[in-house]
């Protein structure tokens, strides 16, 4: 690698950031909302004031720590979930071709005027329309926004989420109130399940499971009804207690 080349290639970034970040400020004003939100199971980055709001998904591209003067990028960072920062491979990726060590190291030394610097080349590689950074502690996290989406959408992948005590911010699930973290009562599911796959946005689409006594009933009553539901009596948990309970029943 010739550091000139590397040189020339961030300039050539920062430039055109420069130019997508206006047009960005100029399509949605994002300045004028009075709070922001962003999370990474839904991979939305939320604007808003009072009932008003807008929503961008995201790539988180890394972040700068203010305490350790150091970058880590999102690809080698297992706190950062996969949703948010698996498109973020093809900046390693292009490391890897031109030979820039600085796109392919995950961890080193550096300064918040670098970090604008790999987030420009972000930019570029993802198509991005605008990059954001949000802060959090003494980290500085930052983004490349990648699309508008629209508000009936964001807030139906909103509502698939649920906040759990034990695991934070995660997909919600449904199981009936016999299964738990401890007692092997037996795992049914509404369809076969792993944990991480994908489901549609369909509200009938969820993660659903009830014990071996559930089973009889509803085998019993030909259905789920009245008698077979009140029976269940189902409780909304998070994905990963779903998996946990799924593993304690049907693991090895």
């Amino acid at each position: 690698m010739k550091t000139s080349d590397y040189d020339s290639f961030v300039q050539k970034c920062a430039e055109e950031q420069e130019l997508i970040q206006a047009k960005f400020h100029s399509d949605y004003n994002i300045n004028n909302y009075e709070n922001w939100f962003y999370n990474q199971a839904t991979g939305l980055l939320t604007f808003s004031t009072g009932n008003d709001q807008i929503n961008f998904s995201y790539i988180q591209i890394g972040t700068f720590s203010e305490n350790t003067k150091t970058w880590k990028w999102s690809w080698d960072n297992d706190h950062t979930l996969d949703n948010v920062k698996d498109q973020a491979n093809v900046i390693r990726e292009f490391g890897e071709t031109s030979h820039f060590p600085k796109l392919t190291n995950g961890y080193f030394s550096s300064d918040e005027y670098e970090a604008w610097e790999f987030t420009a080349i972000a930019l570029k590689l993802t198509n991005g329309i605008g990059v954001y950074r949000p802060v959090a502690d003494h980290l500085k996290i930052f983004m490349v926004i990648i699309g508008l989406v629209d508000n009936e959408t964001a807030e139906n992948i909103k509502s698939k989420y649920v906040e759990c005590e034990e695991h934070e911010y995660r997909r919600r699930a449904f199981v009936c109130r016999h299964l738990n973290h401890v007692d092997k009562v037996g795992f049914e599911e509404a369809f076969e399940t792993f944990e991480g796959m994908e489901l549609s946005l369909d509200e009938d689409d969820d993660f659903m499971a009830w014990c071996n006594e559930c089973e009889k009933v509803r085998q019993q009553e030909g259905e789920w009804n009245k008698t077979s539901m009140e029976f269940a009596d189902i409780k909304l948990v998070c994905e990963k207690c779903y998996f946990e309970m799924k593993e304690l029943n049907l693991g090895t």
